[in-house]
């Protein structure tokens, strides 16, 4: 029996590279922005903590971001979406209107590109943070969106986007929402009148952690999204810095960028911080200023940190998150013509902040049940 068997191996009937109960997990997040990659690190430093082995699909500043967070994991360079915003909030529509053929190309492209790598790493299970064309057949394939109501604007279009939407979340197996079912944070956006069968709400997603560390900057600023409205907004920060005194940490969110801007005695300048040097930054920070994406929305909530929050100009999404926020008290927001730092951080200050009572822990479990079913093969694809 010994002689067969120690046959068997040298002629490769038993293969070394079969992953046995580990589970291969693909994680793949939109381009647009940082946000869609950020929010995944937890769910990718969960999955590794049951010892799944995790394949990231990116390219560019999303690769260079998570790359620096999970240096040792296997990374599958992805083409992504490459979206452009307008120069301002009139033209920020036809801009996008002129981007839905490249949209639904890079659609089919990725979904081409997911057959041949599910094939070539075996890969056992697809998590798609916003990419629509992420979704498999042959494994159980996740969707992460917390718009299942995309506003536009309009009525009409509003509707037109949710139907297109629909019609790739049903393809997936389910759909995780980073929200809570009741005690939400994204409002109409994640609690449409009619949502998908496949829908499950996972709770808020955020990589960081309270650290109770005693405040050092007076205010940190984060810069994020896609170009030239990353730029313009910090043009426009940069200027407004001018007229501020106290000690400021500016993050750039350029991970892939090696140009640097020069700091000065209080103000601190870098192009990006990891999970960790960041949340630590954070903590020891009196006041947030951000764009109103959503992640950063979970990251503040997480941290019960105040903030204010400027939308991109033009992008109804930010626009109603910061919104809805702000007439719950959650976050201070002002939109970016309206925003100067000095009378922004006065009228911040007599803004009454409402403590935000919502869990961050709640997504390991629904990341822990999707990792045991697959293991015992009751997670079936559509």
């Amino acid at each position: 029996i010994f002689i067969i068997n120690y046959c068997r191996i040298f002629m490769g009937s038993i293969d070394f590279n079969k992953h046995n109960d580990k589970k291969r997990i693909l994680v793949a997040p939109l381009d647009w922005g940082l946000g869609h990659a950020t929010r995944c690190i937890p769910i990718i430093k969960e999955l590794l903590n049951h010892h799944c082995e995790v394949y990231i699909a990116a390219e560019k500043n999303i690769f260079f971001l998570l790359k620096k967070e999970f240096p040792s994991l296997v990374f599958l360079r992805c083409k992504g979406y490459e979206i452009e915003y307008g120069q301002n909030k009139n033209d920020f529509f036809a801009k996008m209107f002129f981007q839905f053929p490249k949209i639904f190309l890079s659609i089919l492209n990725e979904n081409t590109w997911l057959k041949k790598i599910v094939a070539a790493y075996e890969i056992d299970a697809v998590i798609s943070d916003n990419r629509l064309g992420m979704y498999s057949k042959k494994i159980p394939s996740i969707y992460i969106t917390h718009q299942l109501h995309i506003k536009t604007g309009n009525r009409f279009t509003d509707l037109i986007a949710q139907k297109i939407h629909y019609f790739f979340i049903k393809k997936y197996t389910q759909c995780w929402v980073p929200d809570n079912k009741k005690n939400d944070l994204a409002g109409e956006l994640s609690h449409p009148k009619k949502i998908p069968s496949n829908v499950v709400y996972i709770g808020i997603l955020s990589r960081f952690h309270s650290l109770s560390l005693e405040n050092f900057y007076d205010l940190l600023i984060t810069i994020s999204g896609p170009e030239p409205q990353r730029s313009l907004f910090e043009k426009k920060i940069l200027k407004e810095l001018e007229n501020f005194s106290g000690n400021v940490l500016l993050v750039r969110g350029l991970p892939a960028d090696s140009n640097s801007l020069p700091s000065t005695n209080s103000i601190k300048i870098v192009n990006h911080l990891s999970a960790e040097d960041l949340n630590r930054a954070l903590e020891q920070s009196k006041m947030i200023i951000g764009r109103s994406g959503y992640t950063t929305m979970m990251d503040m909530a997480a941290l019960k940190k105040k903030a204010i929050l400027i939308p991109t100009p033009g992008q109804t999404e930010q626009e109603y998150l910061a919104k809805y926020n702000f007439k719950r008290n959650y976050f201070f927001s002002v939109d970016e013509d309206k925003f100067s730092i000095v009378s922004t951080l006065k009228n911040a200050a007599l803004f009454e902040f409402k403590p935000i009572d919502i869990s961050s822990e709640e997504y390991k479990k629904t990341i822990e049940e999707f990792v045991l079913s697959l293991k015992s093969g009751n997670f079936a694809t559509q």
